[in-house]
Parts: structure tokens; C-alpha cells; sequence
């Protein structure tokens, strides 16, 4: 069975809700009610929120869990190249038919009421994960928290959050202290919460919930940690220390996100191998990815070529320190942003580590920012900028400028999404 039947009932299910966001909680929980609560159901949840890492964070959490011989679902957002991605069913993506079923029978219970498509597709998620049998469930927050959908559960076994940093200001709020308050809206009374490392009126934000809710911090800095040691790294664990290698998910930004996943995994009593697995088999497409077959690869010549969805500004100063860290190289991004997403601050991250920027406008996609218009900020905040008609242009004009030059292609996942759809 082919994916165009999903397709077709995700298109009339966006038809449902004249935004595609809206933060609430009561459209998810009326339509989880109708359907029997599939939400009180499914396996024990850790659930994962945050600005940057979390996918990450989750990624290794499930290669541990997995290493370690558990049944785990996994529910992600937003996909890359196909909606099925979202939903992944003890280790695998659901299948055609089984998505159709779950999303067939909430547009029947729901009956044409309004709900969005995120609120909608997740209850779809939850219906699935609660008619499989499971150890764990890994949920990553959709947007923000407090009402982000997924916050319908009522007891996970622990929760994380990842680090928090400016984005989505225009539903989140305009400040770090707002921002974290949204984060920490999935904190649960008497529920253990492992913290990454934050800024200190984020972590101050978190720690007065979590007072107010009697729900135990694991903090990074505090409580775990994690630094370079004889070669690979060393996880200290509330006094308790352990060697494992070196995370292979690519950048510095990527070391605290494997030991907020050690953290998890600890504290679920996952063994040494396990430990040492969840940072060597994690598999997070889209996020610093080396690309190695396609036409953006023969049009490249010798370049390296890597892929990475970030789109704020952490994500902007998470690729600039994950280029300073590789062999020398002349540095190229080609770049494509959304008209939502905070343009200057993301190249602003880039701008000392990057030679130059093409600028392309994301195939296929409204909200996609022109072009025309990201070449504007960028020569602004200092960058040699150029236009390119595709992603494939700009490497061939990389690669004739220097052959054996590094190309980053980066600023927003419905990019990412594209291009690895044409590359697999």
C-alpha cells in the first residue's frame, strides 16, 4: 500500500482548523475522551521538551533502550520526508495501513468538529501506541509544553528538558524567563525531571515549578555531568562516574545531549553496553548529517556535504562550533529559511565560521522566506551572499570555487525535508 491514502485524509483533516497553531489542551482531550482515553493506556512515557537537543536527546535515549533489549514507540515532530516518521511503533515506522486505521477512526469520532492537525494526528499517535505493547514511550514535545497536545498525560514515568533558547517567541512568549515556564509545563507533581544545561533565569523558572510540584531535578552541573575523558567521554551520575565513547551524532552541542540521555538510561538502570550504545548507534536524520550519494553530492565533486534542520539561534551557534571542530576546510552554507524564524540572529551565530552563504528559497513551501530576502540579512550582518535557483546550483558553484571546500546545508527542516527526499 502506498502513502497516498495517509496523504489524502491529512489533507482534509488540515481542513478541520483555520490555524496550523493553536496552543490549547481542551480539542485533544475532548476527542482522547471519546475515544476511551488511549492516553491512560499506552506504555510508561518519558517525555521530552525543550528548544534545541530534544530530537537528539530522544534519538539516544531509544538506541540505549533498544541496546538494552527493550520494546520502545517513539513519537516525533515534524517529519522530514514522510509522516509516518512520526509515529514509530517498537522500532519501526507504522505502517501505511495501520496509520490509515488510527487516522480514519479519529476523523470519525471527531465528526468534522474543529481541531488541529498536530492535536488531531496525535491523539491518531496515541491511539496506535495504546494497541501495541511497549516497555517505553518516547514523546518529543510538539511546541513548547504547557499546552502543546502531548501534554495530556497525566503521570509519565520522567520527564527532560533540553535547552532552552529563544524560538517560536510568536506563541511562546518573548523572553527566556516566558519561554522556560512553557517548557516546564510538562513538569508533574512528584515526577523526577532531568534539566540540561540553561541559562540561569531558564533553570530558575524550572526550579520554581518543580518546587511548586514536589517534582525532583536531575540538573546538569548539579546532579549529572559529562566532559572528555582518555579518549572518550566520562558521565558522572549523582557521585557514580562511567566511561563511554564519544557521542556519533556530529558538534559540540551534542555532548550534553548524550548526557542527558545517559541520565535517562541511568536512571531506568539500563546497563554499561547499553550506555555505550545509545551514544554510538543514535540516528537523528536531518541534524548535522553527512551526506554521501545524490545530485547534490555529484554536483559538489570533492566537497563534503552536510544537512542540518536547525533554525534559530542556538542551532545557528551549535553548526558554527560543530565546523570549527572538523578538519580545516573553506566553509559554505546554502541557506533556506522560513518568514517566522529570526533570520539575523541564526546568520549572526554563523557569520565567523562560514566563507560564504548561497541563499535559496525552499521548494514547495508558503511560508518559505525569498531568497532574495535572506541575501539581504545576510550581507547585512557581513556574509559574501549569492543567490542560487536550488540547493544543486549552489553546490556546483561551491565546488567551482573550491572543489574540496565543506558545504552546510542548513536554516530550516522543510529544507532538510527536501533534500533528503531527494537523496534516498
Amino acid at each position: 500500500m502506498s502513502d497516498e491514502q495517509s496523504g489524502v485524509i491529512l489533507d482534509r483533516l488540515k481542513s478541520l482548523f483555520p490555524k496550523s497553531i493553536d496552543l490549547a489542551l481542551d480539542r485533544p482531550r475532548r476527542l482522547l475522551a471519546e475515544l476511551g482515553h488511549p492516553e491512560r493506556k499506552m506504555p510508561p512515557v518519558i517525555h521530552i521538551a525543550g528548544t534545541n537537543g530534544k530530537g537528539s536527546t530522544l534519538a539516544m535515549v531509544r538506541a540505549g533502550l533498544e541496546a538494552d533489549l527493550k520494546d520502545v514507540h517513539a513519537y516525533i515532530s515534524p517529519h522530514l520526508t514522510q509522516f509516518h516518521e512520526r509515529i514509530r511503533l517498537t522500532g519501526q515506522l507504522i505502517g501505511e495501513g495501520a496509520l490509515v486505521d488510527v487516522l480514519q477512526e479519529c476523523e470519525g469520532v471527531n465528526q468534522s468538529r474543529p481541531i488541529s492537525l498536530f492535536e488531531i494526528t496525535t491523539c491518531a499517535a496515541m491511539l496506535a501506541f495504546s494497541r501495541a505493547p511497549a516497555d517505553y514511550l518516547l514523546l518529543e514535545v510538539g511546541l513548547g509544553g504547557r499546552l502543546d497536545a502531548t501534554n495530556v498525560i497525566e503521570s509519565p514515568l520522567l520527564t527532560v528538558i533540553s535547552p532552552v533558547s529563544l524560538d517560536h517567541q510568536e506563541y511562546l512568549g518573548n523572553s527566556i524567563v516566558e519561554i522556560a515556564r512553557e517548557k516546564a509545563g510538562i513538569l508533574k507533581p512528584n515526577i523526577p525531571c532531568v534539566v540540561s544545561q540553561q541559562t540561569p533565569e531558564a533553570l530558575a523558572v524550572i526550579r520554581q515549578v518543580a518546587d511548586e510540584l514536589h517534582a525532583p531535578l536531575l540538573v546538569e552541573g548539579v546532579d549529572w555531568d559529562i566532559k572528555p575523558c582518555d579518549g572518550g567521554m566520562c558521565h558522572q551520575f549523582l557521585g557514580d562516574e562511567v566511561m563511554v565513547p564519544r557521542p556519533n551524532l556530529v558538534g559540540p552541542h551534542q555532548v550534553s545531549n548524550a548526557g542527558a540521555a545517559l541520565t535517562v538510561l541511568r536512571q531506568l538502570g539500563v546497563g554499561a553496553e547499553a550506555l555505550s550504545a545509545a551514544l554510538t548507534h543514535a540516528d537523528w536524520p536531518g541534524r548535522m548529517q553527512k551526506l554521501r550519494t545524490g545530485p547534490i553530492i555529484e554536483a559538489a565533486r570533492n566537497s563534503e556535504v552536510w544537512l542540518d534542520g536547525g533554525h534559530n539561534p542556538a542551532a545557528g551557534m551549535a553548526i558554527a562550533e560543530a565546523i570549527r571542530e572538523m578538519p580545516a576546510r573553506s566553509n559554505r552554507i546554502i541557506c533556506g529559511m522560513l518568514k517566522t524564524k529570526d533570520v539575523r540572529g541564526y546568520l549572526s551565530a554563523m557569520r565567523p565560521s562560514v566563507d560564504k552563504l548561497y541563499a535559496v528559497t525552499i521548494p514547495n513551501e508558503e511560508a518559505s522566506l525569498p531568497a532574495s530576502h535572506v541575501i539581504d540579512v545576510a550581507k547585512d550582518v557581513g556574509f559574501n551572499a549569492e543567490f542560487a535557483e536550488t540547493a544543486t546550483d549552489a553546490a556546483r558553484r561551491s565546488a567551482a570555487d573550491d572543489p574540496m571546500g565543506r558545504i552546510v546545508i542548513c536554516g530550516s527542516l522543510y529544507l532538510a525535508g527536501t533534500i533528503l527526499r531527494e537523496h534516498t
